[in-house]
């Protein structure tokens, strides 16, 4: 049986894919996190085989959890799911050492192929997305976002989703002080000047909902 743990902050989300895994005799859903604070506790205490998680949750965020979590265990095998098939978030992911990465759009039975690949210790990458990251390779189309450190990737989007820098930096840990020169770098980037030039820019290349 492979232990899965599901992180998402929407519990319709949570409760469809516990159902979809729960057909499955080869899966066993050990627990379910609601936020990247919670996913940490969460996975110290169950020590899931796949964690599967949304990297775009309000709090800490998926992305900030799976930094941790693999501070804590190198060996963690962590899925990422999100509600954006754009390859600037399946590279970030990547990077921060995610196992595998997931549209939710993609087929439900997608799911299961993944959490079974990233449990015998192989990579899975959402096929459509995957086509993204060849095609930006060849052909050199790459976001502006790619201009940006990882946490500056980070702090832009939340920022983008309207988000304090007080509320960021509790989120994160880090000094209010630290989150505004990491929003300075990000304006001048960017070439913006303001939060709104921030949202519309990553409105515009599908990094956030509109």
């Amino acid at each position: 049986m492979i232990r899965v743990l599901l992180v998402d902050d929407h519990a319709v989300v949570r409760t469809g894919f516990r159902l979809l895994l729960h057909s499955s005799a080869g899966v066993e859903v050990v627990g379910e996190a609601d936020s990247g604070e919670s996913a940490c506790q969460r996975y110290r205490e169950l020590a899931p085989e796949v964690t599967v998680m949304d990297i775009a949750m309000p709090g800490m965020g998926g992305i900030e959890a799976l930094r941790r979590i693999r501070a804590s265990d190198p060996r963690a095998r962590v899925l990422a799911l999100s509600a954006h098939d754009d390859p600037v978030h399946a590279r970030r992911a990547l990077r921060e050492g995610a196992c595998g990465f997931l549209s939710k759009r993609s087929a439900p039975e997608t799911l299961l192929e993944a959490i079974t690949v990233i449990a015998a210790g192989r990579q899975y990458l959402d096929p459509a997305v995957a086509q993204q990251l060849a095609l930006g390779a060849i052909g050199g189309a790459d976001s502006p976002a790619e201009r940006l450190s990882e946490r500056e990737f980070e702090v832009f989007t939340r920022l983008a989703r309207g988000e304090t820098v007080a509320r960021i930096a509790e989120d994160l840990s880090l000094a209010a002080s630290t989150i505004g020169t990491h929003l300075y770098n990000v304006k001048q980037k960017l070439g913006v000047s303001n939060q709104s030039e921030l949202t519309l820019l990553a409105i515009r290349h599908g990094l956030i909902e509109p």
